[in-house]
């Protein structure tokens, strides 16, 4: 498969596991995960190092990274627009206002990396790790499946749908069985994202909107909720049972299947 067909399927992917995560999984047994052009890397570490050093910002449009142990390196405002980071070792890295859009990073260690106002635009993120990573102000619409966010950092994120361009369909944040246990998403747009069975534990989602959101299955408990936005939400099997504040989120009642959801 030539880069071109990789970048097209790519994108064809995304606009289809982002719409309807269902059909998600379905779509991937058409890739080749184990293809030399997802899991190896043509660049060393060195390379890597000095590809940084020669260009502001570096370019690595496409480039196969996978495997590789690029932990700790700046990546600040690299251009990694449907490059292959699957399995890559980030932990640590520095990838602020970074251009992810259309990249993979398929199980990708980011715990602790700084990815402060990067652009992640139908990247795949299935279970990457993300633990303690900070990022704040980064515009997510990525499917993070599975992916372990615990203590992660949204502050000022921008993951809700932009309703104004949707030509490939419903382009959202998926983030189905995730964890997000004492993730900082205060105040963060979370319209219309889909939370299945994603475990938000004592999770700070003061002031945060959930309109629109599908939280079948996802369990707040000890969240804070104080001021969240439900409108629209799908409460089906939700668990708010020990979150704290729901007496003071918004528009609960206007909720889908509230008498669904478990509360006590």
């Amino acid at each position: 498969m030539n880069l071109r067909c990789i970048r097209a399927l790519a994108v064809a992917l995304c606009a289809v596991a982002l719409a309807r995560p269902a059909g998600a999984q379905d779509m991937m047994r058409h890739v080749d995960l184990s293809s030399p052009d997802m899991v190896s890397a043509e660049m060393t570490r060195a390379e890597v190092e000095a590809a940084l050093a020669a260009a502001k910002p570096a370019d690595f449009t496409g480039k196969r990274l996978s495997g590789l142990d690029l932990s700790g390196l700046d990546l600040s405002g690299a251009v990694l627009r449907a490059a292959r980071l699957n399995k890559t070792n980030l932990a640590g890295a520095k990838l602020d206002r970074a251009v992810l859009d259309q990249a993979w990073l398929l199980e990708t260690d980011l715990r602790q990396a700084s990815l402060k106002e990067a652009n992640l635009f139908a990247t795949q993120m299935q279970r990457a790790k993300l633990d303690g990573a900070d990022l704040s102000g980064a515009r997510i619409v990525a499917d993070l499946t599975g992916a372990s966010l615990i203590g992660a950092s949204f502050a000022s994120a921008r993951m809700g749908a932009d309703m104004k361009n949707q030509s490939m369909g419903l382009m959202r944040a998926v983030l189905m069985s995730a964890k997000l246990d004492r993730a900082n998403l205060r105040g963060v747009d979370l319209s219309r994202a889909d939370l299945q069975f994603a475990s938000l534990k004592d999770a700070d989602l003061t002031d945060a909107s959930l309109a629109g959101a599908d939280l079948g299955g996802a369990d707040f408990a000890g969240a804070k909720v104080a001021g969240v936005d439900f409108t629209g939400a799908d409460l089906t099997s939700t668990r708010l049972a020990g979150a704290v504040g729901l007496d003071a989120a918004k528009n609960l009642d206007k909720a889908r299947n509230l008498n669904r959801a478990i509360r006590n």
